[in-house]
């Protein structure tokens, strides 16, 4: 084989490698304010797929445990979700500056986060994609956000929910975390006021 011949079969190789890699990159990341698959993947998750794209797991025996969601919050403080709100309901609302959709639900999140706080609710924000905190502590401040979010620019603490589960797959997307740490809702979209509640009174009313 000529040295050519096989320099040229060598650079194939390495831009198959490269190709397949950015590929795999590319499933891992989350489509920028838009709709995920609401499969939540593959496994054993026994949920309901509602319209609207909430999908709801009504059995709580059927419910995964939601992951370790712990870090800085965009103003440096430590956050740790299941530790700092044990035997809560959390709802988990991802989101990014930048994005318009999230910048439409959030007087709606805002608004159901302070009139549930007294019946055991509390929200949580995951940052994501901003470079900068900055530009994110100036979207709390606009809009009046009384509750933390955690930094989570690369997506790390995204890709840390298991496989099957109700993942968040789209910016914005909202997860319903029961009392017992476990991912009883999804919605891949933003939320008005009425379908935060409709998601949330069903989690209140359980013992």
């Amino acid at each position: 084989m000529s040295a050519c011949r096989a320099l040229r079969r060598h650079r194939s190789r390495r831009r198959t490698t490269v190709l397949a890699a950015g590929a795999a990159f590319a499933a891992l990341t989350l489509s920028a304010c838009g709709s995920g698959n609401t499969s939540g993947g593959g496994g054993q998750t026994q949920f309901v797929q509602g319209s609207g794209g909430v999908d709801v797991v009504k059995d709580k025996a059927g419910r995964q445990s939601a992951p370790d969601l712990s870090g800085k919050s965009l103003d440096g403080k430590d956050l740790d979700v299941a530790k700092d709100h044990k035997g809560k309901i959390v709802v988990l609302n991802v989101w990014g500056s930048w994005c318009a959709p999230c910048r439409a639900e959030a007087k709606n999140l805002v608004a159901v986060a302070n009139d549930y706080k007294a019946k055991g609710v509390e929200f949580v924000g995951l940052n994501t994609r901003d470079p900068d905190p900055a530009p994110a502590l100036a979207f709390e401040k606009e809009f009046k956000v009384p509750y933390p979010s955690l930094y989570d620019s690369s997506g790390k603490l995204l890709l840390r929910f298991p496989k099957g589960s109700l993942n968040p797959q789209a910016i914005p997307s909202t997860v319903f975390i029961d009392r017992d740490g476990r991912i009883a809702a999804r919605a891949i979209k933003p939320l008005g006021e009425d379908e935060l509640r409709e998601a949330l009174d069903p989690l209140v009313a359980e013992k």
